[in-house]
């Protein structure tokens, strides 16, 4: 008869060591939703679009109202995780987003989406800082700089599989799919995290809300995104875009007295004073606002204009998407090894190049061939990017501070991406109209024919037909407002270029931050030591 063999106990150190690693995954897990519903969404827009009736502002709201929200909360949830659990507020955000992407698939109105994306944004702005909080506090040295790699890289997996997903969904089930799709994996993620996340907090943090923070850094915030987002709708130089702008800057001045003044404030200042920190946030800005703000043109030119279906668009950015899944966590190993100066300057610079191709290359008739050396050249600098900035970040404050500090990082990425879909769509509605008007003008048309065909002009929608018309003369006018419609695109690639050149000189002053190295024990120091420095200035 068989004698049963009784399972090997795992010792301590491999007990804890599995904690470890299945903590990463279940960070990954909500990581992973978040980001797939970034790309998801981008993919449906056009279809959203046809839908609704929706005017590409209010396709904007669709995106912007989502990052809004998060912009907002961001630094106040992480805050809150570090007052009252980072587990805790974690699993509670991870809640809210589940049920919004369950709301925006049965959404009945655009009204009501939009709504239900601000609420997903609600979620993603409790649970995000979490995330990245939790594997700062989880892991250190070497292993952290490897962790965050890992974390970036399931982002990128997100976003390969977004496009495909996304497309296939839309194109053989129907839009709400992508939001339902967030529900199984936001029930797995609620699962591990609730068995195997160690709650972690500040303990020196006051066990209280820092209400006057809260009141003057939420609204200006706020009125500052909103200003953004509604500025080209509603006019630069008009009073509400005006007052809003003035509102946020009195807001977030208070913001900074009240917070001086405070004995617990809800943003220690003092994490400022690490340039490394400050400079790593700057750039994490700069690089959303390049991306962000060229994803979501992109999208509808090769819908709109190149007139690819939703899985073919989502096909081909598979270059893109699927090169930051690998070249995330080799930016994490590499970071380890040379330190992250030269790898984040790698990265911008090699997205900033992408841009720049497509001010040179992109046209109303580009074939794939002259898109794909753009896609693969922004997909391995993001993932350069993206990886060491955050192991930089994190790094360049105590760990009992992580959850702001995430906070913070997490608030300007989103507000970059808010700064870049604004300014350059204000930038590309600007140049696209002005290139429009010049070649509308120079056909052979009666002055209200023009006027109507000026009007309907956008990103591939309408001004390419005109009732009684030659075919040979709609050709032409397709032609016109189409080439007009892509010059000021390509304009607004340039400054999202020029953004990343910016950011790619910053990359060049980060020093090492020397607020962590003294808060390292001696074996993490000497470890911290190696991985940064070749990045001393």
């Amino acid at each position: 008869m068989a004698t049963a063999v009784a399972p090997i106990p795992r010792t301590a150190a491999q007990e804890e060591t599995r904690s470890k690693w299945l903590t990463l995954g279940a960070m990954c897990f909500a990581l992973f939703m978040m980001m797939l519903d970034n790309t998801v969404v981008n993919v449906a827009l056009p279809t959203i679009q046809q839908k609704f009736g929706a005017t590409t502002s209010a396709l904007e709201w669709i995106v912007n109202g989502y990052t809004l929200s998060l912009a907002v909360l961001m630094v106040t949830m992480g805050k809150l995780g570090d007052v009252f659990g980072r587990k805790r507020v974690f699993l509670i955000g991870l809640t809210i987003f589940t049920a919004a992407s369950f709301a925006c698939g049965i959404a009945p109105n655009l009204g009501m989406l939009i709504f239900f994306r601000v609420l997903q944004g609600v979620g993603g702005s409790i649970m995000m800082p979490g995330t990245l909080s939790i594997i700062t506090s989880t892991f250190h040295g070497k292993e952290r700089a490897q962790a965050i790699g890992i974390w970036a890289g399931i982002s990128g997996l997100a976003l390969a599989a977004g496009p495909i997903v996304g497309g296939a969904l839309v194109e053989y089930v129907n839009w709400q799919a992508i939001f339902f799709v967030n529900i199984p994996i936001g029930i797995v993620a609620f699962l591990v995290g609730a068995r195997v996340v160690r709650e972690s907090s500040d303990p020196d943090a006051a066990r209280s809300v820092d209400y006057l923070g809260v009141a003057t850094l939420t609204p200006g915030i706020f009125a500052l995104t909103l200003a953004l987002i509604e500025g080209q709708g509603w006019g630069w130089a008009s009073g509400r875009i005006l007052g809003l702008f003035a509102a946020a800057v009195i807001l977030l001045l208070l913001f900074a007295l009240v917070e001086n003044r405070q004995a617990h404030p809800m943003v220690d200042f003092g994490m400022f004073r690490s340039a490394t920190f400050t400079a790593t946030n700057v750039i994490s800005f700069v690089l959303s606002f390049g991306m962000f703000g060229t994803i979501f043109f992109l999208t509808l030119y090769m819908q709109n204009v190149l007139g690819y279906s939703a899985i073919q668009s989502g096909l081909r950015t598979l270059p893109t998407t699927g090169l930051i899944m690998f070249s995330a966590p080799l930016g994490g190993k590499l970071t380890g090894r040379f330190g992250g100066r030269p790898i984040i300057f790698s990265g911008l610079v090699l997205v900033g190049l992408g841009l720049l191709l497509y001010f040179f290359r992109l046209t109303a008739h580009s074939p794939y061939t002259d898109l794909l050396p753009s896609f693969l050249m922004i997909g391995i600098g993001i993932g350069f990017a993206m990886s060491p900035l955050s192991a930089v970040a994190m790094d360049a404050v105590e760990r009992t501070k992580a959850g702001v500090a995430s906070g913070i990082l997490n608030m300007t990425r989103q507000l970059g991406g808010v700064f870049g879909i604004a300014l350059l769509g204000a930038i590309f509605a600007n140049r696209s109209h002005a290139h429009v008007v010049s070649a509308v003008n120079g056909l052979p048309l009666p002055d209200a024919a023009k006027t109507q065909i000026i009007a309907n002009a956008s990103l591939g929608k309408g001004g390419g037909t005109l009732p009684g018309a030659d075919p040979a003369l709609v050709l032409r006018i397709k032609d016109a407002v189409l080439g007009g419609v892509v010059s000021g695109l390509t304009e607004a690639m340039l400054v999202g270029a020029i953004a990343c050149a910016i950011g790619a000189a910053l990359a060049l002053t980060l020093k090492r931050p020397a607020e962590a190295a003294e808060t390292e024990t001696a074996t993490d120091e000497a470890e911290y030591d190696r991985i940064t420095e070749p990045a001393l200035v």
